[in-house]
């Protein structure tokens, strides 16, 4: 009876990280600038478009082979000189449970049009809502970075029968400094981000299936 019910645990933790899965600004499955150690599932896909202080990014994530994550990140920015894209992959190495955290590793910017990435990072859900990710990788990343998460689960409105969409407040290190933001989901799978990055706010949308 144990080993059922931890067997159902694990299987809800799963699909609870898969169902708040969304790309990060610069690509990869995870927070604002942070990777996590979620990895899109085979067959499943993402896209998404955040608004920056100087352009924007369009970002497209597919899962064709199980545990491995491809992407690109294509940033547009006011001056065309600036302008990149960013080809990402992650791994999973190890998924996450009750008791252990999910850890992956991958490289972002492999093609090196600014600065090729390495990275292993791992996450792990806590009591009350919390999840913390950290990592460590050089190039963007200069050393180590982490991430707090908090989850907020949607509740009933009092005055009537409103409900307070399902919301996600992060706070990370990303190696250089602290952002902040919102992930808010409308329905499965669309999300849409608001915060402070990179010393200016951003705004985005995504959807992951």
């Amino acid at each position: 009876m144990r080993k059922i019910v931890f067997g159902v645990l694990c299987a809800l933790l799963v699909s609870v990280a898969a169902a708040s899965a969304a790309p990060s600004v610069n690509g990869a499955t995870g927070q604002i600038n942070n990777p996590s150690a979620d990895v899109l599932q085979e067959g499943q896909f993402s896209a998404g478009y955040y608004h920056l202080k100087t352009g924007g990014v369009g970002v497209i994530n597919l899962s064709l082979l199980p545990n491995l994550e491809l992407g690109v990140a294509g940033f547009r920015h006011d001056d065309v000189s600036a302008n990149k894209t960013y080809v990402n992959a992650k791994l999973g190495l190890l998924p996450e449970t009750i008791l252990t955290p999910g850890v992956a590793v991958g490289v972002e910017d492999i093609a090196g049009e600014r600065s090729r990435s390495y990275y292993a990072v791992a996450s792990k859900a806590l009591p009350l809502g919390f999840r913390i990710h950290a990592g460590v990788g050089n190039g963007r990343f200069d050393g180590t970075f982490a991430a707090l998460e908090k989850t907020i689960n949607p509740v009933s409105v009092l005055t009537g029968n409103n409900t307070f969409p399902a919301t996600t407040l992060i706070a990370e290190f990303d190696g250089r400094r602290m952002n902040y933001g919102a992930r808010v989901s409308i329905i499965p799978g669309l999300k849409v981000d608001a915060g402070w990055r990179d010393r200016a706010a951003y705004f985005g949308i995504s959807f992951t299936n």
